[in-house]
């Protein structure tokens, strides 16, 4: 197995090792900040649960259901498996599913088996392709056709990159190469963060590329610095750049503020209920996407425990959606949300208006 396979199964292990295992809250630094993120009950929702509206888009793309299960793998023969399962549940559900960075099937035919397993399984439902930063235009085609894709997810992941011992080194050029693939792909382009979070001015930047939907993909949930940290080896790893990044709480307040027009933002890193989906909501994005704790569910218990853990998922958070009074997504983006602690100092120093968030009338 090459040394890109390898790299593959390395990150599966180790990020359900992270899920299985996460360094206390003192090593980790601050999570994603969920925790500061209020929701203000409402005593008389006039609401019935199996009548609240799930379904949202994102860069016109519809889905049935705001939740995304987010990029985790692809590129080895040992993880066809993962994906099948992941499909598998995606397609029952109703939920759109991203592959992992497809780089490994565009340079190796053998094993792009791995990802169009994900088409196979779920031949109607939503599935994101997904290429880095630094890819062509034609490459980001071929990975659109692979599986047959709505939408592009480009990733970046330089903090990543620079942890891993193999990584690139020269980020230059990215913006016009995202600038580039926005223009000449077959379908619409999601800009994802891999853990670290987008900042207010990069999603300027990205905006003015033409990008249309955002994942903030904030620090809280995988940390790919640390995985890349245990894969070298490192006896004693830099903890400010281990634990570097904006919280997604953070990362998903500031970039909601500036109020960019058609700019569809998705909120990932550190989601891992309903209830944490709702506040995701709240604050502005159109969708959430989770991916760690739905891999460790799969390499407990296969697709019945990804399955379980989904579906208990979307009920609480139609029931967090319920007793804050919204009916439905974008009624859910109209609640008043108190921030504090933490993430309600990162926003008020980043010019939020957590006064406007938390006097919002309920619906």
């Amino acid at each position: 197995m090459d040394l890109r396979q390898q790299r593959k199964r390395d990150h599966v292990r180790l990020a359900a090792a992270w899920q299985e295992r996460r360094p206390s809250p003192a090593a980790a630094g601050p999570g994603a900040g969920w925790e500061d993120v209020h929701l203000v009950n409402h005593s008389l929702p006039e609401l019935a649960l199996a009548e609240i509206d799930l379904t949202t888009s994102v860069a016109g793309v519809r889905l049935a259901q705001p939740v995304v299960i987010n990029a985790m793998t692809g590129g080895a023969d040992d993880v066809t498996a993962i994906n099948r399962d992941l499909a598998a549940v995606a397609a029952d559900l109703g939920l759109a599913m991203a592959v992992g960075s497809q780089t490994a099937g565009l340079r190796d035919p053998a094993v792009a088996d791995s990802y169009r397993v994900v088409r196979r399984v779920n031949p109607k439902g939503i599935i994101l392709a997904n290429v880095g930063s630094d890819a062509t235009p034609e490459q980001a085609r071929a990975a659109v056709e692979m599986v047959e894709a709505d939408l592009l997810q480009i990733h970046l992941n330089a903090p990543q990159e620079l942890r891993m011992p193999e990584g690139d080194r020269d980020f230059r050029g990215r913006l016009e190469a995202i600038a580039r693939m926005v223009e000449e792909a077959p379908v619409p382009v999601v800009v994802k963060e891999c853990g670290f979070g987008v900042s207010r001015d990069v999603a300027v930047l990205l905006h003015q590329a033409g990008v249309r939907a955002v994942d903030v993909s904030g620090r809280g949930g995988t940390n790919f610095a640390w995985i890349e940290d245990r894969r070298a080896g490192l006896s004693d790893p830099d903890p400010g750049l281990q634990n570097w990044g904006i919280p997604t709480a953070c990362a998903l307040a500031e970039v909601a503020a500036l109020g960019l027009p058609e700019l569809d933002l998705i909120a990932s890193g550190g989601i891992r209920h309903g209830s944490d989906a709702a506040k995701a909501l709240a604050l502005g994005a159109r969708a959430a996407a989770v991916a760690g704790p739905v891999l460790l569910r799969q390499q407990r218990e296969g697709a019945r425990g990804v399955m379980a853990y989904l579906q208990q998922f979307l009920t609480d958070l139609r029931a967090a959606m319920l007793l804050a009074g919204a009916g439905s997504v974008a009624a859910m983006g109209q609640v008043p949300v108190v921030v504090t602690g933490f993430t309600g100092e990162w926003c008020r120093l980043r010019g939020v208006d957590l006064m406007a968030l938390a006097n919002r009338s309920e619906r």
